[in-house]
């Protein structure tokens, strides 16, 4: 089992829940998020350093078995690029391992539980 984790922009949520429910992935979390990566670097004004602001992002969390790892990440990738080679700002997917998943409501652990 592994936890994929995207960090994407926000215009491009419908668009990638979308997708992967048609890749048949349909248990996500979805939160709302800031930070800043690449986008701006650190600025000087006046003589001294600006700390860049930070930018709205949506974090999407997904538990998966194993078959479906390369489904989600491929389609993740698909879709939440900006356009076809991507441009910086598009997010970052983060893949652990997931040691273990409980289904509060039946009790019941591992895979199935996803």
């Amino acid at each position: 089992m592994k936890l994929i984790t995207a960090i994407i922009r926000e215009n491009k949520l419908d668009e990638v829940r979308e997708a992967l429910i048609q890749n048949e992935i349909t248990r996500i979390t979805v939160g709302r998020v800031s930070g800043h990566g690449r986008q701006r670097d650190e600025d000087i004004y006046r003589g001294r350093k600006i700390v860049p602001n930070l930018i709205p992002k949506v974090k999407i969390e997904i538990g998966v078995n194993e078959e479906f790892v390369d489904i989600t990440v491929d389609t993740i990738l698909k879709t939440a690029k900006t356009n076809d080679r991507g441009e910086v700002g598009d997010g970052k997917i983060f893949i652990t391992n997931l040691e273990e998943c409980i289904r509060i409501r039946t009790e019941e652990r591992g895979g199935t539980a996803i």
